[in-house]
């Protein structure tokens, strides 16, 4: 008999398969949303000598992940002109996280096309260039929203910075919009395209919403404001969310959490199924999972919790529907997976740890150590973790920590890893390297 994750796991597959036939890993963590894959072989052991298949320098930087379709890799980058010193002090003043911001000048945004099986470059294309553009913070980058490949088309998205559609085949750019939007530290939120939607996570410091684009000509097609927030401080309203696509009971659901609440949506309108307060959390940025009963989602910063909410309610279910919450060492930044009775989590300062999914007990912790962004990525009952300094742990999913490997390589890994055939792409700060044994 499949377990609630199998069955989960196919049905969301199976959507993606239907909606994107054409592509093997289209959007930001995979055909289901969820660091999941079914690939067989991947690599295990591997560095700068060992198991590179090919590594090419991208542009500029970025913390997208590439996407693959059509035996073509794609990956967005940005180059920066730095502003001086005078200029960065003055577009710092009296913001909250002034010292860890970065400013520039101007920059220019790209999207890059590589050959799949070579690793060479065939496309180098400039979509704009934006002058003072807003702060980043020092661990975001320009480029940080993962493209989304369908259909023979690229979508970019860039934050306040632009939204682009693109040609796959020939590079043409067929559409652009610019949604106005103060990030404070920077665009985070990866777009998601439902059928001829492309939706947007817009949670900013002034205005909250989500939207969804037409894909063929750009043109918003419905806009639907966040849920009343109980803060007046534009700090603590802001979030960078990846939405999930879930179904239940025949009904698809959009689940975009942001500060204070978590949200579902019809993705076809934009109206709101129901929500949960989660209290004063914001800029959350880990992507939900679904095992097919529960939503796994995080909370942010302030009050850095992990909730399992019941999905199968209407309007506002917070006393009815959350079936637990735990709060010690959960992640501001990488997602969880979800495995069988099982779920995993690396947080930002590198410890790991397992849970059972029906209470939230925990099963182990573990200092993995080293600093994460990258989401983790679960295939072959292996658990492949990526930190700054450029190392990929992999450990067993199981009810024992145990690690099967250390590997490493030059450079940052912040960006989450990819799968490909029974390869693995891996982005750095520098470069893209294809991991094959």
């Amino acid at each position: 008999m499949l377990t609630k994750w199998c069955l989960a796991a196919v049905c969301c597959l199976s959507m993606c398969t239907r909606l994107h036939a054409d592509v093997e890993w289209h959007q930001f963590r995979g055909p289901s949303g969820q660091g999941i894959s079914d690939a067989v072989g991947l690599p295990l052991h591997w560095d700068e000598a060992t198991n590179v298949v090919w590594k090419t320098p991208i542009v500029g930087e970025g913390w997208s992940s590439p996407v693959y379709g059509n035996g073509h890799v794609w990956v967005t980058s940005a180059t920066i002109v730095a502003a001086s010193e005078e200029v960065r002090q003055e577009k710092i003043a009296g913001t909250m996280t002034g010292k860890g911001l970065d400013v520039a000048q101007t920059i220019t945004l790209w999207a890059v096309q590589l050959d799949l099986k070579t690793g060479d470059q065939l496309r180098q294309i400039k979509l704009a260039d934006v002058d003072e553009p807003q702060p980043i913070h020092s661990l975001n980058s320009y480029a940080s929203p993962t493209p989304v490949l369908a259909d023979g088309r690229l979508y970019c998205h860039f934050g306040d910075y632009g939204t682009f559609c693109l040609d796959a085949s020939t590079g043409t750019p067929l559409w652009q919009q610019r949604i106005n939007l103060e990030h404070a530290v920077g665009p985070g939120s990866s777009p998601f395209l439902y059928d001829d939607l492309l939706i947007l996570t817009c949670d900013g410091l002034h205005t909250q919403f989500v939207t969804a684009l037409n894909t063929s000509d750009g043109s918003i097609a419905w806009r639907t404001d966040r849920p009343p927030l109980r803060t007046d401080e534009p700090e603590y309203r802001k979030a960078f969310c990846t939405p999930l696509l879930i179904n239940v009971h025949d009904e698809d659901q959009l689940v975009i959490p942001g500060a204070q609440w978590f949200i579902a949506y019809e993705p076809r309108t934009g109206k709101e199924i129901w929500r949960v307060d989660h209290g004063g959390g914001f800029s959350n940025v880990p992507r939900p999972v679904y095992d097919g009963q529960r939503v796994y989602l995080c909370t942010g910063f302030m009050t850095t919790e992990l909730w399992a909410v019941r999905v199968d309610g209407r309007g506002d279910v917070t006393s009815s529907h959350v079936d637990w919450k735990i709060s010690k060492q959960m992640p501001t930044m990488p997602s969880p997976v979800v495995f069988g009775e099982r779920l995993y989590t690396i947080n930002d300062a590198g410890i790991a740890q397992c849970f059972n999914v029906s209470d939230g007990e925990r099963v182990w912790t573990k200092r993995v150590g080293g600093k994460y962004s990258a989401s983790p990525l679960l295939a072959e009952r292996r658990i492949y973790l990526c930190s700054h300094d450029g190392r990929t742990t992999v450990i067993a999913a199981g009810d024992e920590y145990q690690q099967l490997a250390e590997n490493q390589l030059d450079g940052r890994l912040m960006a989450s890893p990819v799968v490909v055939d029974d390869d693995l792409l891996l982005r750095t700060d520098t470069h893209l390297y294809r991991i094959g044994e």
